[in-house]
Formats: structure tokens, C-alpha cells, sequence
């Protein structure tokens, strides 16, 4: 059976741990973004309810991101009426 390529990538240990770190970067960015879209938000808006800037929220939203921060993951969540869960698999 001929496998995709992302099934032949993904059996490669060092490709996989590189696409869920991607993945899970972008996940944040998306959830934040949808969720600020759904409650009819801007950036400004969401920045001035949990008491950040708009360009913290801006890079929270890019998929670029990399030092995420507890505190203003629930002060994001909070302001959007969320609840922040953190897992580990």
C-alpha cells in the first residue's frame, strides 16, 4: 500500500515532534481567534478586557508564537468567556 507523504514523514520521530509543536502553536492562535470573531471582538478589544496590549494578543493569534504565558493565557480566556485547559498526553 503507497502511504502519503505525510504518512512516511510522520513515522519519522523528529518530523512528528516538529509538526504537533507547529500544530499546537497554531491551535492557540486559531482557538483565540475564533473565539474573539465569535464574541465580536477586535484585538483592542480583547487586549483592553484582559489588560494587555494589542499586539500581545496580535502575536498570541499568529501561529509564531513561542512564549506563550500562563497568566495572560487566562487573562485572554477569561475576557473571552473561555475556559483555559492544559493537558499533557
Amino acid at each position: 500500500m503507497i502511504k502519503s507523504i505525510y504518512e512516511k514523514e510522520m513515522q519519522d520521530p523528529k518530523f512528528r515532534n516538529a509538526y504537533k509543536a507547529e500544530a499546537f502553536k497554531l491551535n492557540i492562535g486559531e482557538t483565540i481567534a475564533q473565539l474573539r470573531h465569535k464574541n465580536k471582538m477586535t484585538q483592542l478589544d480583547l487586549a483592553k478586557k484582559a489588560k494587555t496590549s494589542r499586539t500581545a494578543i496580535a502575536r498570541y493569534e499568529s501561529g509564531d508564537y513561542e512564549n506563550y504565558n500562563i497568566v495572560t493565557l487566562q487573562k485572554i480566556a477569561q475576557a473571552l468567556g473561555a475556559e483555559l485547559k492544559i493537558s499533557f498526553k
